[in-house]
């Protein structure tokens, strides 16, 4: 963006040629000034607190620049904790809008009003310049008035004062009128002198608000042109010649459903994976819990002809054979193997009847959401 060194150097300019050509007429304006020095010094007062003014508006544009370059470069973090930039005043609404992200992407409806915000903003600074031109004007016109009534009340007392009747001395008469005469002209120098600096004053202060004015123009356009490159228009803005365009608020629920739309899309999306996720794992539970049956069956099978073969060898043995306890042993281990079996396969339906159960609730979920 423009920095407003190029409207500061106008105003500098300009002031010193008009300091310069003060300079050139010093006496005459120094006369000017003591006709009434008050009122006078009061006007000129007024403008040097105007020109201050014009120049701090002119200056406020600069560390708004620099905000907007360092967001560019690194982000609204980086322009936050930067030390080389402050905090902006006339974005101030823009900076808290945008947060901590590194990149804005905004409606047209929102750039609107955000940009009628630093537009009313500027306004409110050229406020004081414009009242002050005005204040000057004013000034001028009331030592202009009051000189006028100072000018009319010692000439009313000129003419009370004048006597030629009686014989009188002639050149006494006329010293008398030209020591009368000087009070109407002090109150003319008065208006006019008055009437002179505040307009004076008023012209220089009209073209420092210009040049005021010119510098927040420009950047307010440049920065209507970049938040239209960050503007993102929906098709409900744009609407077709002669046809009523889509209202604010219903723009606004448009863009808000589709945002909801997305956000449901995403989480549909997580859940489907989270679901093949899940039945990957129910696959392989399920492999492991038939792998382990097998062998748990494998192995009751070897027992039971284990035990058939000692039963066979005690009773072909006589004594020398298997004795009671043994075979109450290993009846009991295979009622054991037959429990556990049997309790491993209950589990594994009740495993799988849970997960299809949470599957079930979560299809349903995402049902509701999806009709809502």
């Amino acid at each position: 963006m423009t920095p407003p060194s190029r409207y500061l150097l106008r105003m500098t300019l300009f002031l010193a040629v008009v300091a310069a050509g003060a300079v050139l007429v010093v006496l005459p304006l120094k006369t000017a000034f003591m006709a009434n020095a008050p009122l006078n010094g009061l006007i000129v007062g007024v403008f040097l607190l105007g020109a201050i003014n014009s120049f701090r508006q002119v200056f406020q544009i600069s560390p708004e620049i620099a905000w907007i370059e360092h967001f560019r470069s690194g982000g609204a973090r980086a322009a936050t904790t930067s030390s080389e930039v402050s905090t902006p005043r006339l974005l101030g609404p823009m900076a808290a809008m945008i947060g901590d992200r590194s990149e804005i992407k905004i409606s047209s409806i929102a750039m609107r009003s955000m940009l009628d915000g630093v537009a009313s903003r500027l306004d409110e600074q050229r406020e004081i310049s414009r009242y002050t031109v005005g204040l000057l004007v004013f000034l001028g016109l009331l030592g202009t008035f009051w000189g006028l009534l100072d000018t009319l009340g010692a000439i009313r007392g000129v003419i009370s004062d004048i006597s030629v009747g009686g014989g009188g001395n002639i050149s006494a008469v006329f010293d008398g009128l030209k020591t009368g005469l000087e009070k109407p002209l002090a109150g003319m120098g008065t208006a006019f002198s008055s009437s002179l600096f505040g307009l004076a004053g008023s012209l220089v202060l009209g073209f420092l608000d210009l040049q005021t004015g010119q510098a927040h123009n420009r950047f307010y356009t440049e920065l209507e042109d970049w938040l239209s490159g960050q503007a993102k228009l929906s098709s409900a803005s744009v609407s077709a010649e002669g046809e009523q365009g889509v209202p604010a608020y219903v723009e606004a629920l448009l863009e808000q459903t589709a945002e909801s739309l997305e956000n449901l899309q995403r989480t549909i999306s997580r859940g489907e994976e989270n679901r093949h996720k899940t039945h990957e794992a129910l696959s392989e539970l399920s492999s492991r819990m038939g792998t382990l049956t097998d062998f748990m069956k494998t192995e009751q099978a070897v027992m039971k002809k284990l035990a058939e073969t000692l039963a066979a060898g005690a009773t072909a043995g006589g004594t020398g054979g298997m004795d009671e306890a043994t075979r109450t042993h290993i009846r009991n281990m295979d009622l054991c193997l037959s429990r556990l079996l049997e309790e491993n396969r209950t589990g594994r339906e009740e495993t799988v009847s849970q997960l299809r159960s949470e599957i079930k609730l979560l299809a349903r979920t995402v049902a509701a959401k999806d009709d809502s």
